[in-house]
């Protein structure tokens, strides 16, 4: 993210330290963990594998994904704005598949369109819940267009928007992001509530507890602390990308809760 994207929510708060969040993660990653993130994968894709595909993630965070990607058979781009995210890939790619020239990962902007005009395209852009912390969703979401090959898939999640709620919880991350009291005050009221309706959510649905093999602390921390923060009604995601000449394919959607809408949209064919 740039100094733009800051500027946007009025530079109120420091960004969350994502990459360092993802690091503690780190050690949690299992083979239970990445098969259920290859089943996720390939479940909203609609695909079976991922052979002789070229697939980027936009923003590879703990570089969980990326790794779930190449064990399916696709070519990966990895790419983060936060040098610590950018290391965890790495350390991930190393621990996995040490010397894999199938799998590139550079520090990168979703925001930076020459970066990005570099890369060429792909036939799965995949950015999970990034966008909306680059301080310029919408910027960032039109810089993943020309990124998808002809008739190739972009499959985003972004925050949904709650209205008032959302301004309440924009505010609740400036103040975790301003220093350690402020994060201590933020945790201690607000992440025994997410425990509970985690260990509820766990207890009543068995599927959850392999939902995309991710770790519901880390979670919790990254909703908690994360900013820069948008967010996006799917009604307006679904009309941004079909101005883009992009049809969507699948979309699942949190029903107005907090969390985030999945989308996949299908790019136009070449010459349409």
């Amino acid at each position: 993210m740039n100094n733009k994207g800051l500027k946007a929510q009025g530079e109120e708060g420091a960004r969350f330290g994502f990459g360092r969040n993802w690091a503690r993660y780190l050690a949690l990653v299992d083979d239970e963990r990445i098969a259920a993130a290859e089943e996720s994968l390939l479940d909203m894709l609609g695909r079976e594998s991922l052979e002789g595909l070229r697939l980027l993630d936009a923003g590879s965070g703990s570089g969980l994904f990326s790794l779930a990607a190449r064990n399916l058979g696709a070519t990966v781009h990895s790419f983060d704005y936060d040098p610590e995210s950018v290391g965890c890939t790495r350390a991930l790619r190393e621990r996995y598949r040490a010397e894999d020239g199938g799998w590139t990962i550079e520090p990168g902007d979703a925001l930076e369109e020459a970066y990005l005009s570099q890369l060429g395209t792909f036939d799965v852009v995949y950015s999970w819940g990034v966008l909306h912390h680059t301080g310029d969703i919408w910027g960032a979401l039109g810089n993943m267009a020309p990124l998808v090959t002809a008739g190739g898939q972009l499959f985003v999640a972004l925050y949904n928007d709650q209205r008032w709620l959302s301004k309440y919880w924009t505010r609740i991350k400036q103040i975790y992001n301003r220093g350690f009291w402020g994060r201590s005050v933020v945790i201690a009221l607000h992440a025994p509530y997410f425990l509970v309706r985690h260990g509820i959510k766990r207890t009543f649905t068995p599927s959850a507890r392999k939902r995309r093999g991710m770790d519901p602390w880390r979670d919790i921390l990254d909703w908690l602390g994360g900013y820069p923060f948008e967010v996006a009604r799917p009604e307006a995601v679904l009309a941004f990308y079909r101005e883009c000449g992009f049809t969507l394919e699948r979309m699942t959607t949190v029903d107005g809760r907090h969390g985030c809408n999945e989308y996949v949209f299908r790019a136009p064919l070449a010459g349409r």
